[in-house]
This record gives C-alpha cells, sequence and structure tokens, in this order.
C-alpha cells in the first residue's frame, strides 16, 4: 500500500507578516496532483492542519477545498488534530465526511479505532492519536501521572490491544502528534513542555509498521519505521536549510517500509545573512540571496541610520533585522534580550528568584514554579478547545 505522508499545513499563518495562503493553495495542488501521478493509496495528515483554534475563514475554505478535491480522485485520507487545532472544531462533521473517504480522528477515547483499508495482500489499520495533553487527557486514559510519555503509552496500549485481536497478516499504521527524541525542533513550533519534559522516546511506538508523525516542521528520519513529514512551508527562519517535502511511503506485504521524499513548492527560499552593513551591501557572493526572504543581522559597533531601507535596496524581501553589535572586552555585557535568548520560561523565572533573593529556587519552589507554568499552559489550551466551555 503506497501512503503519502505529511503533517503542520497551518493553514491560515503567516510568514513574518507574509500571507502564506496562496501558498498554501498552491501546496494543496501539489498535494492533489502527487496522489493522482504517483498513485497514492492513502494519505495521512498528521495534525496542525490549521494554525490556531478559530482559523481565519479563507483558511476553512481551503481545508474544504483541499477535501473536496481529495474526496473526488476516490482516495482515503486519515487525519488527526494538532496541538495548534481545536480538535472539537476539526471534528465537527466528522461521521458525515467518513463516508466520502475523509476520516477525521480528533477524540482521544477512540484511539484504539483504526480506519481499515486493504489492497491485495490484506487489511492496513490505520489508529489516529490526536495530540494528547496530558493534564486534560491523563483520566480518559486512567494515568497517575500528567505526562507525554504516559499518555501516550497508554494510547499505545489500546493500539496493541485492538491490533492483537485483528488476523495476524493486519498491516498497522499510526498517525500521532508529538515531540519524539531524537527530532530537532526549529522556532516555529508551540511549546508543548509539561513537568520540564516535551519528548517521548520513540520506543513508546514498538510494534507497529509505519508511525507518522507530526509537530516538528523539519523532515525527519527518527528511524525506519518512524518519520516526520515536516511542514509543507516554512513557518520561521530556523526553517531555512529545511527541505520541505512529504513523505512516499511503500508498505509491503509483510509491513516492511520504503520511502521516498516528495519535495513541495516553496514561494521564495529562506536566507539568513550577518555582519557589518556595508559588508552586506557589497558582497558579491550574497547576490544568490537577493530575490530569496532574508533575515539579516547586523554586526556593526554602532547602529546604522536607516538600516532596513538600505538593507532592502539590495534585498528587497527582506523580512527581519537583526542587530548583534561588535563588543570589546571593555564594554557591557550583552543586553537582557541577548541574556534570555534560547532560555524557556522556567528558566527565565528561576533566574528572576536568583536576582530578586540571592539564591536560586529549591526543588520543592521549582516544582511549584513548573506546576504554575503547566496550568497556565494548559489553560490557555482548554480554552482556545473549547474544553472549558464543554466542562461547564
Amino acid at each position: 500500500m503506497r501512503l503519502l505522508h505529511t503533517s503542520d499545513w497551518h493553514l491560515g499563518r503567516a510568514f513574518h507578516r507574509v500571507a502564506m495562503l496562496d501558498a498554501q493553495a498552491a501546496f494543496i495542488g501539489h498535494l492533489v496532483t502527487t496522489v493522482r501521478e504517483r498513485g497514492v493509496d492513502a494519505v495521512v495528515v498528521s495534525g496542525d492542519v490549521y494554525d490556531r483554534a478559530v482559523p481565519p475563514l479563507a483558511a476553512v475554505e481551503l481545508y474544504d477545498d483541499a477535501l473536496h478535491r481529495l474526496a473526488d480522485l476516490g482516495v482515503p485520507t486519515v487525519m488527526i488534530s494538532g496541538n495548534h487545532d481545536s480538535a472539537r472544531r476539526l471534528g465537527v462533521g466528522a461521521g458525515l465526511i467518513d463516508r466520502a473517504g475523509i476520516h477525521l480522528r480528533t477524540e482521544p477515547d477512540r484511539c484504539g479505532e483504526p480506519v481499515v483499508l486493504a489492497d491485495d495482500h490484506g487489511e492496513v489499520a490505520f489508529y489516529g492519536l490526536p495530540y494528547l495533553e496530558p493534564a486534560l487527557v491523563k483520566d480518559t486514559f486512567g494515568v497517575a501521572k500528567a505526562g507525554h510519555e504516559q499518555v501516550l503509552a497508554a494510547a499505545m496500549e489500546r493500539v496493541r490491544a485492538d491490533l492483537a485481536e485483528r488476523p495476524s497478516r493486519t498491516r498497522s499504521v499510526v498517525l500521532a502528534h508529538a515531540f519524539v527524541t531524537g527530532g530537532a525542533p526549529s522556532d516555529s513550533e508551540r511549546d508543548i513542555t509539561v513537568g520540564g519534559v516535551a519528548a517521548v522516546p520513540s520506543g513508546v511506538f514498538d510494534g507497529v509498521d509505519y508511525v507518522a508523525l507530526g509537530h516538528l516542521h523539519g523532515s525527519q528520519v527518527i528511524s525506519e519505521r518512524v518519520r516526520y513529514s515536516g511542514s509543507p512551508l516554512p513557518y520561521s527562519f530556523s526553517e531555512a536549510d529545511h527541505r520541505k517535502s512529504m513523505w512516499l511511503v511503500d508498505l509491503g506485504a509483510d509491513g516492511a517500509v520504503s520511502a521516498e521524499r516528495i519535495d513541495c513548492p516553496v514561494p521564495r527560499p529562506l536566507a539568513r545573512i550577518r555582519g557589518d552593513l556595508d559588508d552586506l551591501l557589497a558582497d558579491p557572493a550574497l547576490a544568490v540571496h537577493e530575490e530569496s526572504w532574508v533575515e539579516a543581522t547586523l554586526t556593526d559597533a554602532v547602529r546604522p541610520d536607516d538600516p532596513m531601507a538600505r538593507i532592502a535596496e539590495r534585498f528587497p524581501h527582506t523580512l527581519s533585522l537583526l542587530f548583534d553589535p561588535r563588543r570589546t572586552e571593555a564594554e557591557p555585557d550583552a543586553s537582557y534580550a541577548e541574556r534570555l535568548k534560547g532560555r524557556d520560561d522556567h528558566e527565565i523565572a528561576e533566574d528572576f528568584v536568583t536576582h530578586v533573593r540571592g539564591a536560586g529556587p529549591d526543588d520543592a519552589e521549582r516544582a511549584v514554579l513548573r506546576a504554575a507554568f503547566d496550568a497556565v499552559r494548559t489553560d490557555s489550551f482548554a480554552a482556545e478547545n473549547g474544553t472549558r466551555e464543554v466542562a461547564r
């Protein structure tokens, strides 16, 4: 069975204030063409279909167009919700859409109920594990600790239990939206850290033939059977070195996996350039980036006059201008923003405690800080997804 694995469409998202809807529409067209021309038997979309819980109308219309075009091809599509999606909103009408061959899996308690497709060699069971926010689903799965590994492990127990009841030659595919150990993140993914832990070991998914992951925006091979497709378009300059693609996966009669990367159309390449402004304007080696979307970091000791207007004369698609001035040993330390770079909210809070009272938090206080940050993040996710509204 030939699968096309994609994820993280983020319909409705902009790139540094540049609207991406036309590029997203071009990707959908490319997806449909690939399905038709490469003999794809099933499409899997591993979450973050939209960029936010309540997407703009134009994004909803593009999603609707994508579903109609896929349904018209007669090729089944299995799709899960991600941490950017509202699972409840995305899942509205799932029962009706299912009849058209578009199978939405947005409910955590249905992880063990597969979409079963068949080819000449027998059945393939597709299990959809939508993004599982630990604090909100731990009771559903009966786990004592609200952690990513615990809830995913419990969901996979349901998958394995269902698979064990099926004929022995049944092949299996799991769709999941998670941060798996060994994956490399970028700046454009929303933090899902719980209790100081974001990643789960790939061994959680042992026992299935292929795991189609979503969440991380770079295409990555965790193992031969566990892969990220990555996002089809760039959403931060940290993705400048990414090759945007989908996985075309052939699942053999015995469950063997072979995969090919299918490149996605990208409207412009990304470039990160760095140096003194005059050098950037004069360097002939940078000519290749003159039509790219550019992030320029200026290292001038003194901030130049009108830097954006001047850099844009050569690089008209400059979207981000940063300053990292050269310093001598006699000059002050790095700025506050620079000192915070790369540190998460919890680390910043610990630094603040140390600054205020002269000593860092002890283990008990660290636990309180983590619990507070987890509660705020969970409450925000619940509000976006309507969970609190349902509870009332």
